[in-house]
């Protein structure tokens, strides 16, 4: 594992493969363990990059980032590390790819809006353009008066579960379990953070429309925290898109269908 500092915080991010650099950004109360599975079918062709996220993981919790904006700044910063100053950093087809489940696919929207000429495209795993509507931005503040009178873990071990399909909770309620055992180290003040960066984010729908390369978006047919009918138009927004819908998952498709879900991002990323 390999560390940045900033601001005089550790940033954690695991580096592993050769080929095309591609980042996989994960999302809310995750870390980057959260794409195993996908790294390890990958990391033949690909050089992956799976950053924790601050407070997330082994990376340090920042008061001062406090906003969307700033954990893409954080993105770049390891990117600059990583990729950039080889041909491979160059915009266009020489780009890096950058790829974000939920909250990490608004991180990417983000490094898209403010970045594009340093991605070849991008993926939306789970994720959406679209800002909170009303109902969604009084859910997350429920849930942040939830966290502050009972605790990061008590809302965990009641969240968690809503974030598998029916069909996986019956017959794999072990998926459960293990995600809920890998946030058990998360604070209060983390989430808190995360849960108001989110509400304080902006449409991002025009990033789609403007942005010039391939963007993939992967969706759960019984995903209940970014519902497949209000995602499923913007993936028209694009000049080229790449759709795959998980028939048998909920917000977690690359542990719900990690098979399906890693084929059709090993495609999307061969093509590019």
């Amino acid at each position: 594992m390999k560390q940045l500092v900033l601001q005089n915080k550790k940033i954690f991010y695991n580096t592993c493969g050769k080929g095309k650099p591609v980042m996989l950004v994960h999302g809310f109360a995750e870390d980057n363990s959260i794409w195993d599975y996908q790294v390890e079918k990958l990391q033949e062709e690909f050089y992956l990059i799976t950053p924790d996220l601050p407070g997330c993981g082994k990376s340090e919790h920042n008061e001062d980032w406090s906003c969307i904006e700033d954990y893409a700044a954080i993105i770049k910063t390891i990117a600059d590390a990583e990729i950039k100053g080889s041909e491979k950093y160059e915009g266009g087809k020489n780009g890096f790819t950058l790829v974000g489940h939920s909250m990490g696919g608004y991180i990417t929207l983000a490094f898209a809006e403010r970045y594009p000429e340093a991605l070849n495209g991008f993926g939306l795993f789970h994720s959406t353009a679209y800002t909170d509507d009303d109902a969604k931005k009084q859910s997350r503040r429920k849930g942040i008066e939830f966290i502050k009178s009972n605790g990061a873990i008590p809302f965990l071990k009641t969240t968690i579960p809503n974030l598998f399909s029916e069909k996986t909770k019956k017959e794999r309620p072990q998926l459960v379990e293990g995600l809920i055992e890998l946030s058990l180290d998360f604070s209060a003040g983390s989430l808190i953070q995360y849960y108001e960066a989110m509400i304080q984010r902006p449409d991002r729908t025009s990033v789609l429309r403007s942005f010039e390369q391939p963007v993939f978006f992967i969706m759960g047919k019984n995903d209940g925290a970014v519902p497949l009918r209000s995602t499923l138009p913007q993936c028209y927004l694009p000049a080229v898109s790449d759709i795959c819908i998980l028939q048998h998952s909920g917000h977690m498709g690359m542990w719900e269908e990690k098979e399906k879900s890693t084929i059709f991002l090993r495609d999307f990323l061969r093509r590019l």
